[in-house]
């Protein structure tokens, strides 16, 4: 059976941005799979039982550290979903966006502060490879913020002339 082009349309628009959710879901799986087994692979967590693994206060420092991360992962999953409801211009839209921009820079300083401890407190550990992955990290995150500014200010320019054009209606 053919679809409509109406139908083929909204097929086209759910499916991309079902696409974009379950990419988003795989991410933040991947993301806590590694955050659950990379610490029991680390080099001094080799001899060490679970319980002294996970209450190193680097690693509940990484673990606090990551809730920027999800809440910018769940805030761009909100952000399809207004899409998908067809409420792209909506104020809740713009919220959702300087909510992923405020959790990016939260990250940034996250990874600044744990870059400061590696660099400077950590002892006979060598600080260029993890430097190198937190200034690339932070460098993702600051284009997300940049893009999330960026976004938030048309789409809040967007829904004022929006309200603009429905009070002279």
């Amino acid at each position: 059976m053919l679809l409509s082009n109406t139908k083929l349309g909204i097929f086209m628009k759910k499916g991309s941005t079902l696409f974009l959710k379950v990419v988003i879901c795989l991410i933040a799986i991947g993301a806590l799979a590694g955050m659950i087994w990379f610490p029991q692979t680390e080099g001094r967590a080799a001899n060490l039982d679970l319980i002294s693994i996970y209450t190193d206060p680097f690693i509940i420092y990484i673990y606090i550290a990551s809730t920027p991360f999800f809440v910018g992962l769940y805030q761009a999953f909100k952000l399809l979903n207004f899409i998908d409801g067809s409420y792209a211009f909506s104020q809740g839209a713009v919220n959702t966006l300087r909510n992923m921009k405020f959790a990016s820079l939260s990250l940034i300083g996250f990874i600044a502060l744990a870059l400061f401890y590696i660099r400077f407190f950590a002892q006979g550990d060598d600080p260029a490879g993890p430097t190198a992955l937190g200034i690339l990290a932070s460098f993702a995150a600051a284009v997300i913020a940049t893009a999330s500014a960026v976004f938030q200010k048309l789409l809040q320019n967007a829904v004022d002339l929006k309200s603009e054009n429905d009070l002279t209606v």
